[in-house]
Parts: C-alpha cells; structure tokens; sequence
C-alpha cells in the first residue's frame, strides 16, 4: 500500500529526519512537506486522501493546539501525530484530549520514531511507553473551546489567526485578496461560532489553546 503523509514543521533539519523516519517506516511513501499552518491547510485540501499529518506544535500561523483542533475539524478522517520539543506530560496529556493519534518527541531516537509512525497508520493511538503510563494519571483538559475552534471554516481559522496578530481588516482584506466586507462576514461568523462578541474576547479565547507552563507532576 503507498501511503501519503504530510509533514508540517517550520524546521527543515527537523523535517529531513521525519522523512527519514516515514521511509523507515513504510515504503514508497508519497510525502509532502510544509511549513506553514496556511500552507498546511492547502496541503490536506490538496490531498484529501493523505493517511497522516505528522505536526509541529510550534507552528507558523498557529496558536499551540489550534492547528490541532482545525485539523480535527475539517478532517476528521486524518490520523494526526503532535511533534514537540516540550515532552511536559501536561502538554502530552492535551494533545491526546484535543484528539491526536500520537505524540513523539523531538529526542526520540529514529527508532522510536518509526515505530510511532508504524502504530499510528495502524489505527492505533500511540505514544512512547514511559509517557502513556505517567499520564493516564493526569486529569483531562477542557475541550469546550477547540470543539468550538473545530467549526471554523478554513478561511475563517485563517482570518482567526490574524485577528490574533492584531491585523486590522484592511490588512486582512488585502493579504487574503477579498474584500472588506467580506472580512466583516467572516469575523461576524466566527464571533457566532466561538461565543465571543469582540475581537479581544476572540483573542482571550485563543490563548486557551496555547502551550502552557509546565505543570508539576502530582
């Protein structure tokens, strides 16, 4: 079987070993890599049969576990495996409850890395063993919010993301190519959408959704 699989970091040392790991993984892999969120979305709109996105937290245009809970969204079917240098159980914990298929650290060794791969295009939810026994002890996080983030078209996450860098709607117009009014009826919609009447409340919203500080073991 050739498999498909999109890998999303802003790095592209870090990229090259995914690669190497995908390959070890299975063969004749068809992949395709991104460095965006934005050029994340056209990449899994371009391929809607891809098995696998395997995603950088830390990405351009994303806000923690936002790009995480579109994807979710807008592709349900998509298997996504979070990739991190923050091997914080907190953070591990989130990315599970927030709907990903895996998590793999930025230390693990190739090996591991391949067989996390391996697990997850076999249907399976991985993680690396040490990890998966210390958090089933965590409580879970709250997913009100990204179910909510989950709604949002691709167009509206877009226009999200730059209401939170504080670009007004005339930039947004301008980089999105459309006009004003048209900016105007996404951010309408996507207030609707989130439960938020204004862009500050938006951009409080969207902080749920970034990585937070480690939180102690109990």
């Amino acid at each position: 079987m050739a498999y498909q699989i999109l890998i999303a970091d802003d790095h592209p040392l870090f990229r090259a070993a995914l690669r190497q790991a995908v390959s070890q993984a299975v063969d004749n892999a068809t992949i395709v890599e991104v460095g965006t969120i934005a050029e994340l979305q056209k990449a899994a709109e371009d391929n809607p049969d891809a098995d696998l996105v395997l995603l950088d937290l830390k990405m351009p245009g994303a806000h923690g576990f936002s790009g995480l809970a579109y994807l979710r969204g807008q592709f349900p079917g998509l298997p996504v495996v979070m990739i991190s240098g923050n091997e914080d159980l907190s953070i591990v914990r989130r990315a599970i409850d927030y709907g990903a298929s895996g998590f793999i650290p930025k230390s693990a060794p190739l090996p591991l890395m391949t067989s996390g791969i391996k697990a997850v295009l076999n249907g399976e939810v991985w993680l690396p063993e040490e990890i998966a026994t210390k958090i089933s002890r965590l409580h879970s996080a709250p997913t009100d919010f990204s179910e909510k983030l989950a709604t949002l078209t691709p167009q509206q996450f877009r226009v999200l993301g730059m209401l939170t860098e504080g670009m007004l709607n005339k930039q947004i117009a301008y980089d999105l190519e459309v006009s004003e009014a048209t900016v105007k009826a996404h951010i309408t919609a996507l207030f609707r959408k989130l439960e938020v009447r204004n862009r500050t409340q938006a951009v409080i919203a969207v902080q749920q959704m970034e990585v937070e500080p480690s939180i102690p073991e109990e």
